[in-house]
């Protein structure tokens, strides 16, 4: 596997960065809608797969607590494989976390995302 490489988070492909946003602001929509349909999603020790269970993580997620996100680092590891490296600050426990998002993109479309600290 290369190694990883360190880049501006503007060198980010679209659908990474329009999946960030939409994170940021909690519409669930617009992040699903750039998903691929058999996307799969790492998160908290559970695998979601397909539209309806991301959706319903989604949901899940975006309800239970209140946070900012800062961006802190973005590095790409191979052809579509990109880390995105952002600071949760909220009223979740312990208040502040640096969450790493493994994103997987095929034909411009997130295929599999691993959110973990």
């Amino acid at each position: 596997m290369p190694a990883n490489r360190a880049i501006a988070f503007d060198a980010l492909p679209g659908p990474i960065t329009a999946y960030l946003t939409a994170h940021r602001d909690h519409d669930i929509a617009a992040q699903l809608d750039l998903f691929a349909a058999d996307a799969t999603v790492d998160d908290d020790g559970h695998t979601h797969t397909g539209h309806s269970a991301i959706a319903a993580w989604m949901n899940r997620s975006a309800g239970a607590y209140t946070y900012t996100i800062t961006p802190l680092a973005a590095e790409q590891s191979g052809e579509g494989d990109y880390t995105v490296t952002q600071q949760l600050a909220g009223d979740f426990p312990g208040g502040i976390v640096d969450l790493r998002f493994r994103i997987t993109l095929r034909g411009g479309l997130i295929q599999h995302l691993v959110i973990e600290p």
